[in-house]
């Protein structure tokens, strides 16, 4: 990982809180070496005047460092506290700016041109892989807090003798180049595995759960789980080797502290009292160095999740904000056919000959088979937010997403009112069955519909693709798995909501009902294919 990937996750941090979660790191770091230090000069010294006698004893002010050592505990604390407290905030918020960022690019993407990653996928991404990028924002306070602590405590080793000290130096200049050598060759390898079983891992339960009425109904589910559990021994695998790594390191910076010790304990030249203050400032050196292990022990992980997320970094674009604002109808080429704006056409032919292909193709969602140009314009010609301005679709499998009735209709448009949205249910003819419900439109669903029948989720769908305000709206299907009274009062509503608002219609049905909406009928075999 470069200078300017770790720059670019860290653009939604909040630099303010980073240059506290610094201070803090910085207070608790020389605390904890001050404590240790003065406490080694403290405990020596006393010892020292209690063996001269009870004259140099009592004389000797026990009351003044005491009290500071007691000051230094706290401080080091509530420092640590601090610290942790700050820059978990500022990595929650980074993850969360990160996410908005990716998700964005996403959302901006032409959906013909787009790179084919699945809903799990594209979630096991932004949720795992950036939550792995978690440790930039963590530790980056604490790196340069430790090496100001570390060139603090070669200062109070000085205390011990020169000697003393510029060792300390060298050992603790080197330690993070040690420490970096050390987790490439331990950890590198089982976290590339780990982040990888881990992402599979995701996508797996994400479409397995997509799928569990099918993996239910055919009794799937053992195959399934023993899939699944084969991913996860990968990736306990994995995790145990990045664990045995981590462990080595830890062990390393212990050993690394007791030579640290050992070497100034023997060059030391100064008095007794003085020697201990240098030992152990010595031994709280390596300590505040720990920042540098953790680092190095996570950096594979974090190099891991950026490679992941690689595909999402290079999308161009960004979202555009709907405005909600009206644009002027376009006609419509169906082949050789002329097809007016307000105009309504079914399209006909036998199943699977591309009806359904033609309508996505419309809305943006697919490239074109047939040739199909809108405002004169070829097809692959027109932009992603020329079609989105067009055509609002009701598909034949409805798709919601988690949250309230309310939420899954406000994606059509902002500024949505609740009169806007019970009009809307009116004409889909699901307006009595939401009024029933006691929590109205605020009832909560799920991605699946929740407490919706297959025929209430697409007349969900319907409503919001009315509410889009679209010069063109596109259905498939819409009377699919609706009784013949229900059937019939939807047409008619349709009907008379066509007939106010002006729109044209492009319709598939294999139900005959909903045919007589449309002024023409078109084979979609007379529509040439590219």
């Amino acid at each position: 990982m470069n200078r300017h990937d770790e720059t670019e996750f860290l653009q939604g941090a909040d630099r303010k809180l980073l240059r506290w979660a610094f201070l803090c790191a910085l207070l608790a770091a020389i605390s904890s070496i001050l404590l240790l230090a003065l406490s080694g000069w403290f405990l020596t010294a006393a010892a020292i005047a209690g063996a001269a006698g009870p004259a140099a004893a009592m004389g000797f002010n026990y009351l003044i460092p005491s009290a500071a050592i007691r000051g230094l505990a706290i401080s080091r604390t509530a420092a640590r506290y601090g610290e942790r407290l700050v820059s978990h905030r500022a990595a929650l918020g980074a993850m969360a700016s990160l996410r908005g960022r990716l998700f964005g690019k996403l959302a901006a993407q032409d959906s013909r041109t787009a790179p084919d990653l699945s809903g799990g996928d594209a979630s096991a991404r932004l949720i795992g892989d950036i939550e792995a990028l978690e440790d930039l924002v963590v530790r980056r306070p604490t790196r340069p807090a430790s090496l100001i602590a570390a060139v603090f405590a070669v200062g109070l080793t000085l205390f011990a003798g020169w000697q003393a000290a510029l060792a300390l130096a060298i050992l603790l200049g080197a330690l993070p180049l040690l420490l970096a050598a050390a987790a490439r060759r331990l950890t590198r390898e089982p976290a590339a595995v780990a982040a990888l079983a881990l992402g599979e891992l995701r996508t797996a339960f994400i479409d397995y759960a997509a799928a569990r009425p099918e993996v239910i109904a055919y009794g799937l589910g053992d195959r399934v789980t023993a899939h699944l559990l084969d991913i996860a021994a990968s990736m306990d695998r994995a995790r145990a080797a990045l664990f045995r790594g981590e462990g080595v390191i830890a062990g390393l910076l212990i050993a690394y502290g007791c030579v640290s010790a050992a070497l100034v304990l023997a060059l030391a030249t100064s008095p007794a009292a003085q020697v201990a203050l240098g030992l152990l400032a010595a031994t709280a050196s390596v300590e505040s160095m720990a920042a540098f292990a953790r680092t190095a022990m996570r950096q594979a992980s974090v190099e891991q999740g950026i490679a992941r997320l690689a595909t999402l970094r290079a999308l161009e674009g960004e979202p555009k904000p709907q405005s909600g604002a009206k644009v002027a109808a376009v006609s419509i080429m169906l082949g050789a056919l002329s097809v007016a704006p307000g105009g309504r056409i079914a399209i006909t032919g036998r199943s699977g000959s591309g009806k359904t292909r033609i309508l996505e193709a419309l809305a943006g969602m697919r490239p074109a088979h047939h040739r199909l140009a809108v405002d004169g314009v070829t097809l692959d010609a027109c932009s992603s937010d020329m079609l989105c301005g067009q055509f609002a679709l009701a598909p034949q499998d409805a798709v919601l997403i988690a949250g309230s009735i309310a939420d899954n209709l406000r994606l059509a448009r902002p500024g949505l009112s609740e009169p806007e949205m019970h009009a809307a249910l009116e004409v889909a003819c699901l307006d009595q069955r939401i009024a029933a419900m006691p929590e109205g439109l605020d009832t909560p669903l799920s991605e699946a519909g929740g407490i919706l029948s297959g025929g209430e989720r697409k007349r969900l769908s319907l409503a919001r693709a009315l509410l889009a305000g679209r010069p063109w709206l596109l259905l498939d299907e819409p009377t699919e798995g609706l009784d013949a009274a229900t059937e019939a009062e939807l047409v008619r509503r349709l009907g008379g909501w066509l007939d106010a608002t002006g729109a044209g219609l492009m319709l598939v049905s294999h139900r005959p009902a909903p045919l007589a909406l449309a002024q023409e009928h078109v084979d979609v075999a007379t529509i040439a294919t590219l």
